[in-house]
């Protein structure tokens, strides 16, 4: 069996292979309302400024600041009261001195005004006069055209992936369509003669796979579309076969359960026949997940995860999905996390990452977090986890006590 090559840590391992991808992803046009999530393959600039129009942001009365100075709720500003902007609608003549116009959030002020008195500062003291009991300046309580974005200004940079907030800005413009990256295709194969489907009872000796449908998950969460090509048992020319026509319909690949102890080398061969460079990194300094294999062939991403299933999610999440989001042209979100004190000691050794399942508990008021103690393989110790302690890579361990970090699942 060969050796593992000289391991490195996970950002090392992904640099590496981020220089050996090529440029710019392709991209599509799509309709805006349906781009959430999605990631911005250029610069959206604003076609026109917004607001469009000088609007109210408080119900009250439409003023020329300068009646209003002085007032007071002893001795109010009179202003004779010249009807009402009902919403959607405009002034038809302007405000003059001396008057004042009933007006709604977001109303369009009428020509004149230059500021809006709120409701609440103000009393009827006749059917057609308004008391004002408070002076405003100009300016208050109103946004002026392009206070929230001028024209031409750039309302989302490259590289932005879409939120609730970014699609209402596009429609707010009248921007219906926008240009995103294409949606990388993940092309997943699991492999090892112990697997069986999970509509299958296995029989004695035999697992249900699991990790196309976790890693695979995760992979849609991060943007990808996830192709299955099935369950293969550790036959090289089988898993090559089928790994060639998986690369050219793909724009990833990912062999799960191909990097263990008794197939890691099968692998490795596979994804080194599959093109140059092929293996780039076999082995990062991570538990769980050492194994773990890092490749390019036709200029496409190539990944060997450990079969175990805490394994396989733990480096999914570490390289894989940071590459789906560089596929599209962005930068992978930061990692969430929540500090915690932690209720054990955690040994490690310097030099790896260790990733180890816990869960939060209450103490007096303060969060604590309990480790989980279970093998990389049991997957309902990362079921009952909400998140995974860090241990740095240079640390020796972690005491009880110590407030530590969270990744938050």
């Amino acid at each position: 069996m060969a050796e593992f090559l000289t391991v490195c840590a996970s950002a090392d391992a992904l640099e590496k292979l981020f220089e050996l991808l090529p440029g710019p992803p392709p991209s599509e046009v799509i309709p805006s309302a349906s781009a959430l999530d999605r990631v911005t393959a250029a610069a959206v600039l604003a076609p026109a400024a917004l607001p469009a129009f000088v609007r109210s942001t408080v119900d009250g009365y439409a003023v020329l600041a300068r009646d209003t100075f002085g007032a007071n709720a002893t001795l109010p500003a009179y202003l004779r009261l010249a009807g009402e902007i009902n919403m959607g609608e405009h002034a038809p003549e302007p405000l003059l001195p001396g008057q004042a116009i009933l007006i709604h959030t977001g109303g369009m002020l009428p020509v004149g005004a230059d500021a809006v008195v709120m409701v609440e500062n103000t009393q009827l003291s006749r059917p057609d006069e308004v008391e004002v009991l408070r002076p405003v300046a100009a300016g208050e309580n109103l946004v002026n055209p392009g206070d929230d974005i001028n024209r031409g200004e750039i309302v989302l940079p490259a590289g932005q992936r879409l939120r609730p907030q970014d699609i209402g800005g596009l429609l707010a413009l009248g921007i219906t369509t926008v240009c995103v990256a294409r949606t990388p295709v993940v092309g997943l194969i699991s492999s090892g003669d112990e697997l069986t489907p999970p509509t299958v009872t296995p029989a004695p000796g035999k697992v249900r796979d699991i990790n196309s449908y976790t890693v695979g998950a995760l992979a849609a969460r991060a943007g990808a579309a996830v192709r299955s090509y099935g369950l293969l048992p550790d036959d090289y020319g089988l898993l090559l076969q089928t790994a060639q026509r998986a690369l050219q319909e793909c724009d990833v690949l990912v062999f799960s359960a191909g990097s263990s102890a008794g197939t890691r080398d099968v692998t490795s061969g596979v994804i080194n026949a599959l093109g140059s460079p092929g293996v780039i990194v076999h082995g990062i300094a991570v538990k769980p997940g050492k194994p773990t294999i890092l490749g390019v062939a036709l200029g496409k991403p190539v990944f060997g995860l450990p079969g175990n299933p805490g394994s396989a999610l733990v480096v999914a999440d570490l390289v894989l999905v940071p590459t789906l989001f560089h596929l599209q042209g962005a930068s992978a979100p930061p990692p969430r996390l929540l500090q915690a004190r932690l209720t054990h000691n955690l040994a490690s050794s310097a030099g790896r990452e260790d990733y180890v399942p816990g869960r939060f508990v209450e103490r007096e008021g303060e969060r604590w977090v309990e480790p989980l103690f279970g093998k990389s393989n049991l997957i309902f110790t990362l079921v009952k986890a909400d998140g995974a302690i860090l241990i740095p890579l240079h640390a020796t361990g972690l005491a009880a006590g110590q407030i530590v970090d969270v990744r938050l699942f």
